[in-house]
């Protein structure tokens, strides 16, 4: 049984009124699951300040409650810690209480703006591949060897990185791929994590709803390389702008990998086709199924990692050779009637960038290249005339439509997407706000060979408006009306 001392193990504590020697026997961070004998931890959020449920807590049981600030009504039997901030005690208490998982398994992080779902995935695949036990946790799912469990968040609560990361060790587990978003290091999601080691991918526009400026987001990525111990690596994108300051205050081993500048770890494209990519790495030339330049970062990222973590570099050549793509990041079919669909989650203007340019690199220009997208609801607006500046330029047609609109006006984000198109690309582009009449449409333009993207959601199966989920899924609606006009 862990006692609240136990559990409190580094977490820097202001006062104290009560006993730490009570035996605890959960913690929770949501009132509403509080039951006797429990800890709460009162978290000052986004949507609601977990103070103002601290004698709900009471009432169901707790017995001791963490605080930044303390309330005032005191009952006794209870204790209360005051800290000086309730997320990073969470964490650290979270690890305290699971056994500290993270110290028994190679755990390695994957954050920056694009590529940490494929490569987390495919390092999971990879590694799994060659024998060992492997765990993920990403946006897409939480993998625990064989089990599949659904991911809600890209970086989950401490609680549940902890509690899965136990289940992982008690599996018997040797690695874990972590996805670490800006949103998991600025809320101390990763604090008490022990890594192996740190991968960034690379920076551009996305999360400033929440970090206001390009700067804040910027350093809230390198704290997680701040924190990353002496006996971890730190690999970074060498052709990222951001990539060395990511590295300059790290204790780690630093490493780079590059497409065109000197890095520790050097490709060379030879081929790009729809069909994947013929690289030349450490000599070796090397096919893989996957498609474009931002592909061949990932695939090196990958090769670096595995070499780091003590794989022999022709094995992880041969696993990279059939490692399949990830749901929802560049997914395409041809169908019968021979118009090419992909399915991308593109959501941020320089992934979009990324993925219509590698189209483009592929296309022969006699086809038309016809791109849906929309721009989520409540997040970053700012980056949305971007994304529609770009795929108009970018694209031979172009649908503006509704991604998420969450509780926001779906027309009001599409004519902000508008206004980022420049003049001369106007007569290319067409809204219409439903996303399932806008895919339709893209389907009945297309002819033979044409090309069409449906950008934004990716993996995802739903759609979210005004708070509620319905069933929706890019690719299977793409497939079925392709399917149609072909009977």
């Amino acid at each position: 049984m862990n006692t609240l001392k136990d559990i409190l193990y580094k977490a820097p504590i202001v006062q104290v009124i009560g006993s730490t020697h009570v035996a605890i026997t959960e913690i929770h961070f949501d009132s509403r699951k509080v039951q006797l004998n429990d800890a709460f931890v009162a978290i000052e959020g986004t949507q609601s300040n977990g103070h103002d449920y601290i004698v709900k807590a009471v009432e169901q049981g707790a017995l001791a409650v963490i605080c930044q600030v303390l309330p005032e009504q005191i009952i006794n039997g209870v204790t209360y810690v005051v800290v000086e901030n309730s997320q990073k005690t969470l964490a650290l208490m979270a690890a305290n209480f699971y056994g500290n998982p993270s110290e028994s398994i190679e755990l390695v992080g994957v954050t920056g703006t694009n590529g940490k779902t494929t490569i987390s995935t495919l390092l999971f695949d990879l590694f799994q591949d060659a024998g060992f036990g492997v765990g993920l946790l990403s946006t897409v799912e939480i993998r625990i060897g064989e089990e599949r469990i659904p991911a809600t968040h890209t970086t989950p609560d401490s609680l549940t990185i902890n509690r899965h990361l136990r289940s992982m060790v008690d599996a018997g587990l040797a690695y874990c791929f972590m996805e670490v978003s800006s949103h998991g290091i600025d809320q101390h999601r990763s604090e008490g994590l022990h890594f192996a080691g740190g991968i960034f991918t690379n920076l551009s526009h996305d999360h400033l709803d929440y970090h206001k400026d390009f700067k804040t987001y910027r350093d809230v990525k390198k704290r997680f390389f701040d924190r990353l111990p002496e006996t971890a690596f730190a690999l970074t994108n060498a052709d990222d702008k951001n990539g060395a300051f990511m590295l300059q205050n790290t204790k780690a081993r630093k490493k780079a990998y590059g497409l065109k500048t000197y890095a520790d770890y050097k490709a060379q494209i030879l081929e790009n086709q729809f069909s994947g990519l013929l690289l030349k790495i450490d000599g070796q030339e090397l096919w893989v199924k996957l498609i474009g330049t931002f592909n061949a970062y990932n695939i090196l990222a990958i090769y670096a990692t595995a070499d780091l973590l003590g794989l022999d570099k022709l094995e992880t050549l041969q696993h990279l050779s059939v490692l399949e793509s990830v749901d929802g990041r560049f997914q395409y079919r041809v169908s019968p009637g021979m118009i090419t669909a992909i399915v991308d989650y593109a959501h941020t203007p320089d992934a979009l960038k990324n993925v219509l340019e590698t189209i483009n690199a592929i296309r022969t220009g006699n086809e038309e290249l016809i791109t849906v997208v929309g721009c989520g609801g409540d997040r970053d607006a700012a980056k949305r005339p971007k994304m529609g500046g770009i795929a108009a330029q970018l694209s031979t047609r172009v649908i503006f439509t509704s991604d998420n609109p969450r509780s926001e006006e779906p027309n009001s984000i599409i004519e902000q997407i508008e206004a980022g198109v420049s003049p001369e690309h106007y007569k290319k582009t067409l809204s219409i706000t439903d996303r399932g009449q806008a895919i339709k449409a893209a389907c009945q333009m297309a002819q033979a060979s044409d090309i069409i993207l449906v950008a934004g959601k990716g993996h995802e199966t739903y759609q979210e408006i005004d708070g509620v989920r319905t069933e929706f899924d890019d690719f299977e609606i793409v497939n079925q009306l392709l399917n149609d006009l072909n009977k």
